[in-house]
């Protein structure tokens, strides 16, 4: 009779130690995680106990508490607003997402248009200012901006938008006009003029960018040359001062991803939907006009469809260095 007692009995005790065990292994492991918890998690548990909470958390205390977590709160969003030790400042004032934007080649302004159809210049010379004089031009009305790149040094800019019709060039003059009233704080500068336009310039067709760059090769006159690469397949050059249209040049690879212009205004390069990259040498007349647009290579090596073009400042080095560049066509930029 003993013996039958005594096996239940010792499972039993057995059972208990076990789960003795697992208990004081729970408590040790609830009391670590309690230690390492914030001050700001450990005020704000009400169940946690009282010798863990942090000194100076009581009732007279409590605000003084909350007044140094603020100032804490406070510190850390200001230094989250430094992405990277190289940043310098942030552009406030769009209200919605910035679509494109260009420097102007002094590197004074910068212009950027917003999905909310407003064209922005800043003025950048001081990077490290508080405050940015703004100059904001108003599109007519349906347009909305898609691409913008500077025509004549930092004076002018070329604006594409896009339209129910279809999309459409604007060249707005004095933009870089100084601030009128000598205003120290952020002030409107005066309005620009429309200077020359154009309607469906590649049907309905929007305009994926625009480059721009002085003609300073051969027989050019130092001219700006502006290029608008549309979604399909085709890319036009303007005359910047003008307006006028000087040539139009075909991927024929399906749709266009993105166009550039070498800075002497010489090569235009084009990424489209295969994995080539197509290049066109506009040649000059004698009188400084475009003569006519020749297609001069095709850069091949990607293994997939090129989303983006490098600028054409590099294409002599890459060139020259895969042995790309074709008999007799030498290569300056």
């Amino acid at each position: 009779m003993a013996s039958a007692l005594s096996v239940p009995l010792l499972s039993a005790l057995l059972g208990g130690a076990v789960a003795l065990v697992f208990l004081a292994g729970y408590l040790r492991r609830k009391r670590a995680d309690i230690a390492h918890l914030p001050p700001s998690a450990a005020a704000a548990a009400p169940d946690l106990p009282k010798q863990v909470r942090p000194a100076g958390q009581n009732k007279k205390g409590g605000g003084h508490a909350r007044v140094h977590h603020h100032h804490t709160s406070a510190a850390d969003k200001e230094a989250a607003k430094k992405h990277h030790h190289l940043d310098v400042n942030t552009l406030r004032g769009h209200t919605d997402c910035v679509t494109a934007l260009d420097f102007s080649t002094d590197a004074c302004n910068l212009a950027t248009v917003c999905a909310d159809g407003v064209v922005r210049v800043f003025r950048i010379d001081d990077a490290s200012s508080k405050s940015f004089k703004i100059l904001k031009i108003n599109l007519p009305a349906g347009a909305h901006p898609t691409a913008i790149a500077y025509s004549e040094g930092s004076s002018s800019v070329v604006v594409a938008a896009q339209a129910l019709l279809g999309s459409s060039l604007y060249m707005y003059a004095d933009v870089g006009a100084p601030p009128t009233g000598g205003n120290k704080q952020q002030g409107k500068l005066s309005p620009p003029e429309i200077k020359w336009d154009h309607k469906k310039i590649h049907g309905k067709e929007s305009v994926l960018n625009l480059a721009a760059a002085r003609a300073t090769h051969g027989t050019g006159d130092g001219s700006t040359i502006v290029i608008s690469c549309s979604e399909a397949t085709d890319i036009k050059i303007w005359h910047g001062k003008s307006g006028k249209e000087l040539g139009t040049v075909d991927t024929n690879q399906l749709k266009n991803n993105m166009a550039d212009i070498s800075p002497n205004g010489r090569f235009i390069a084009a990424a489209a939907f295969t994995a080539d990259v197509k290049v066109w040498e506009i040649v000059y007349s004698k009188d400084s006009s475009v003569k006519e647009v020749n297609r001069v290579m095709q850069l091949k090596g990607h293994r997939v469809l090129l989303l983006v073009c490098v600028s054409l400042r590099i294409l002599r080095r890459l060139l020259l260095r895969r042995k790309m560049v074709p008999s007799g066509y030498g290569i300056s930029m």
